[in-house]
């Protein structure tokens, strides 16, 4: 397939780290976005690359094929660009849960339990250690575990140093084009119709993060990836405070509820600037990008539980964006049945920056013919979870006919 056409729909850290797979394996690859690279989602995460908050399962198994591949990635990049590879920022500086309640204690030694089946290390803290790990978290604590796989980037530097890797390799960026639906010629998308004209290809892929779901319904093939809202508050730089991703046991059920109403959970890490980040929170309120004070109060609460040195400690801004939601809780990776020439690449929600290089390879294995680095088959288009026509929100928010969008 050497010289085939490949489209990639979004410049997010998960389109740029399948464009450099696909651009590496000698395709001719271009970019498409209607912003900027990593303008949307990317630069609103927290650069979370974890394997402490996932259970036995296939995502918990591309979690640790990327956590795997993510030294290598950058070392190549540092290959060609010291300072893109310094950008990135990688700090693997492992992670700390702590429980603070006797059933969360009880719950935390059963989920380590299961991972460590899994490849996952957790190692059990006394109170004593933990102190020495984290001395300024809170010594009313149940059980703490240490999770020295876990690891950090900054977001944005992650996904330039991605993209400009693709575009080392001969990869084309195309901003400002918002793509408005697809043209289709014997069941084949062959060109997709943007605001500044078509864009042909053999191969397109739907990159779009939160907005892939609506961006699908343009295509002809709606897939059921929905936006889910999170929020974080960012300190003034402090004097070393915070020394590994630290997290409550509550976290790892936040991260899995399917509920709509806010999900709030402690999530505490320092940036190498000296501020403190501080999440989390899950809602889902569509494309409502409003700040709301009642949400990072019990944000900042949750905080302070772990953390009580944070009280009195200045928030110089918010910020919040919008996680790739998908009912099942796994992403979307692979070919559509219904669109010869579609592919998907998201639904990651949270861990889309983690789980990034992992998804690039698996979609370059997909794509080629190659042998997969690990079965896909959890993660294909054609599961009810990803295409329940059925559901309610599925049919509200995004069905478009597929004539109106075919030419």
């Amino acid at each position: 397939m050497y010289g085939t056409r490949v489209v990639v729909l979004g410049a997010g850290i998960v389109g740029s780290a399948c464009a450099r797979e696909l651009a590496l394996a000698g395709l001719d690859v271009t970019v498409v976005d209607r912003g900027a690279p990593a303008s949307a989602t990317t630069a609103h995460g927290e650069g979370n690359v974890l394997v402490s908050d996932k259970g036995p399962g296939p995502e918990l198994e591309l979690a640790l094929i990327s956590r795997q591949l993510w030294p290598e990635v950058l070392a190549r990049t540092a290959e060609r660009s010291a300072h893109a590879a310094r950008a990135v920022e990688w700090d693997p500086k492992g992670g700390i849960v702590v429980a603070t309640t006797e059933a969360g204690a009880r719950g935390l030694a059963e989920f380590a339990a299961a991972q460590r089946t899994a490849g996952v290390r957790a190692d059990v803290l006394d109170a004593d250690a933990l102190a020495r790990a984290e001395p300024h978290v809170t010594r009313d604590h149940t059980a703490a575990l240490h999770y020295p796989q876990d690891a950090q980037v900054q977001p944005a530097g992650a996904a330039a140093a991605l993209l400009g890797d693709a575009l080392a390799a001969g990869a084309r960026l195309r901003t400002g084009r918002e793509v408005l639906g697809a043209v289709v010629r014997g069941g084949r998308i062959t060109a997709v119709r943007t605001s500044a004209g078509p864009v042909e290809a053999d191969l397109f892929v739907n990159a779009a993060g939160p907005w892939a779901g609506e961006l699908s319904a343009r295509l002809g093939a709606p897939v059921d990836v929905r936006p889910r809202r999170g929020d974080v508050l960012v300190t003034t730089p402090l004097p070393p405070t915070v020394f590994h991703k630290v997290y409550d046991a509550d976290y790892v059920g936040a991260v899995g509820s399917s509920a709509e109403e806010l999900q709030a959970s402690a999530v505490v890490e320092s940036t190498r600037g000296g501020s403190v980040l501080i999440g989390s929170s899950r809602r889902r309120v569509g494309f409502d990008d409003r700040l709301r004070p009642e949400v990072l109060s019990a944000v900042a609460a949750k905080a302070l539980r772990l953390f009580p040195s944070l009280a009195g400690v200045p928030v110089m801004r918010a910020y919040g964006g919008f996680r790739p939601y998908v009912p099942d809780h796994l992403p979307v990776i692979g070919a559509d049945p219904r669109l010869d020439g579609l592919w998907h690449a998201g639904g990651h929600e949270g861990a889309g920056i983690g789980l990034s290089v992992g998804t690039g390879r698996l979609l370059r294995n997909l794509l080629l013919g190659e042998e997969p680095v690990m079965d896909a088959t959890p993660f294909r288009v054609d599961r009810p979870a990803v295409l329940d026509v059925n559901r309610p929100q599925f049919l509200g928010s995004w069905a478009v006919p597929e004539s109106e969008e075919s030419a």
